[in-house]
């Protein structure tokens, strides 16, 4: 092997990561299902907790690929959304008489307050595909640290692709919906939820301004 390989995959890395960015706004021009297996397939490389998971017969990372316009993408988009604006209503009732959780949760119930305006939950029907990724629960419960780990994998390779990426976190609220998780084919309570929008980016995004590594690094001796 040369010695040229290493070093063009590290600036392959750089640009990817670099490049990437949390899209909104999608063209309804659906991705090759080629390029949404692959995407699929580095967040199945992703780290997961092994040993928390233990031995079982079902693997313990599942996927659902939900596509726009399709029965179940409207189910899917209906049910996060009830469940939004559920938990937007109780955190308003419980920020009414507790001011550290008002000073807290402000800008949260903030942003639950215009999804409830909006009427719908970005990424669930907004995308080409909604993707929720399922991983088995256990002890002690890391099952979304695994998650972000799959997530980003398949992040990083949607902007390889060249396709916009949303993650949709509201889908972990949906670990314990029942008709949710019938829809899935999956036991309520069993595993937990994220998942993604992907489709092709209808804006081109600024890069990101952060600061120098120095700025926040501090090496201990």
């Amino acid at each position: 092997m040369s010695k040229e390989a290493p070093n063009q995959k590290n600036v392959i890395f750089d640009e990817i990561v670099v490049d990437r960015r949390s899209h909104r706004r999608f063209w309804q021009e659906f991705p090759a299902k080629d390029d949404i297996k692959s995407i699929i397939d580095a967040g199945l490389h992703a780290p997961y907790a092994a040993a928390s998971v233990g031995s079982t017969n079902d693997y313990f990372r599942r996927f659902f690929v939900l596509k726009m316009g399709s029965k179940c993408m409207t189910t899917a988009a209906s049910l996060i959304f009830e469940e939004v604006s559920t938990m937007a209503s109780k955190l308003e009732i419980s920020m009414e008489n507790d001011t550290q959780l008002r000073e807290k949760a402000i800008g949260f119930a903030n942003r639950l307050a215009m999804i409830k305006k909006l009427g719908k939950v970005p990424g669930v029907g907004t995308a080409p595909y909604f993707i929720v990724v399922a991983e088995k629960k256990g002890f002690p419960a890391v099952e979304q640290q695994s998650l972000a780990h799959c997530l980003e994998n398949m992040w990083l390779k949607a902007t390889a692709l060249n396709l916009g990426f949303q993650l949709v976190s509201a889908t972990a609220q949906m670990a314990d919906n029942p008709e949710f998780c019938v829809m899935l084919g999956i036991n309520p309570g069993e595993w937990a939820l994220n998942g993604c929008a992907v489709g092709y980016p209808a804006d081109e995004l600024s890069p990101s301004i952060l600061p120098s590594v120095d700025e926040v690094t501090r090496w201990l001796e």
